[in-house]
């Protein structure tokens, strides 16, 4: 067996962070990118766990605590605009949410 290297945690991120930013830039569902934006957030999360990993140190879990922090309080407004957008729009679909702007 070998042993867990920063390119371990780095492949992952990467991967994750590639599903999310795909999720993004294709799906049509306001929900669905606000759950890719959050797949991205922990994508980042465990690029910093993972270097903390290579370096001994617990600065890398203190960016994530602090990361998690921001995406909760996040998660918290966004799901507010979210509602507020399906009860007057009758839906989630991101190009209904653009005629808002018209």
């Amino acid at each position: 067996m070998s042993e867990l290297t920063a390119n371990h945690f780095l492949v992952l991120s990467a991967a994750l962070f590639i599903i999310g930013m795909m999720g993004v830039l294709t799906r049509r569902n306001v929900l669905v990118i606000f759950m890719c934006v959050e797949l991205m957030f922990n994508a980042v999360n465990v690029s910093f766990i993972g270097f903390a990993w290579e370096q001994n140190s617990l600065v890398g879990q203190t960016f994530a605590l602090f990361i998690i922090a921001v995406a909760a309080a996040e998660a918290v407004v966004g799901l507010g605009i979210i509602m507020a957008l399906s009860r007057r729009l009758d839906t989630v679909d991101i190009d209904k949410v653009r005629e808002l702007r018209e």
